[in-house]
């Protein structure tokens, strides 16, 4: 996977974070942290977020295949 590959994952990320209504009140979420988990020899983009009206805070999770080898114990924080 190259570069523009893996933009295009996190930008399809942020579509879908963009999209998503609080289920709360139905406000937009905005992005606090992002940041990749690796578990199980799987790797997870894990954004986390809050409603700009209520306050209610939201974990997005997406597969994260442009992160390729990483040690399993090992999370990356992103702010």
């Amino acid at each position: 996977m190259n570069v523009m590959d893996a933009m295009r994952f996190i930008e399809s990320e942020f579509i879908i974070i963009n999209s998503t209504p609080c289920s709360v009140c139905g406000g937009h979420y905005i992005t606090e942290s992002s940041g990749f988990h690796v578990a199980d020899h799987a790797a997870m983009n894990v954004t986390s977020c809050y409603c700009e009206r209520c306050g209610s805070r939201k974990d997005f999770s997406f597969r994260a295949p442009q992160i390729s080898s990483m040690d399993p114990s090992t999370s990356i924080q992103l702010n």
